[in-house]
């Protein structure tokens, strides 16, 4: 009992029994197992496990008197559909973000149910660039 309002006020959260139950049988399970399981949930309740990235909008007239916002000058890149030579577009990633074979590939899988978001704060210049090389690859990319 006094565990239990231990761990209220160090704010963890209070998993109900089913919950607890399902941790349990997560923890019995194989990565391969796992996987699947991941990807099952994900095509039941059209969701993904992939980080999203949220942008937050400038609230009107929230710059600076209302001036006109400055130009953009650093992008995050987000691959957005990976179009029919995912081996190039693999390539591409792995190029750019220095990711591993595995890593890149996965990246590319996710991109066909939503965007993926490649690299972060990028300079303008190298940002054109890189979407030059993806379009040449045959996928299409957002600089954001």
């Amino acid at each position: 009992m006094a565990e239990e309002k231990k761990a209220k006020n160090e704010g963890e959260i209070e998993v109900p029994e089913k919950g607890k139950e399902v941790i349990k049988l997560i923890k019995e399970m194989t990565l391969v197992d796992l996987h699947g399981t991941v990807k099952a949930i994900e095509k039941e309740f059209g969701v993904s496990a992939a980080p999203q990235i949220v942008a937050q909008a400038l609230a009107p007239g929230a710059s600076q008197g209302g001036a006109q916002a400055e130009e953009k000058s650093v992008f995050n890149i987000e691959l957005t559909s990976p179009g029919e030579k995912k081996i190039d577009v693999i390539k591409v990633i792995r190029d750019v973000t220095q990711k591993g074979l595995k890593e890149a590939k996965d990246l590319v899988d996710a991109s066909a149910s939503g965007p993926q978001l490649v690299k972060e704060n990028v300079k303008k210049e190298e940002a054109e660039e890189i979407k030059k090389k993806f379009e040449a690859a045959g996928a299409k990319v957002e600089l954001k």
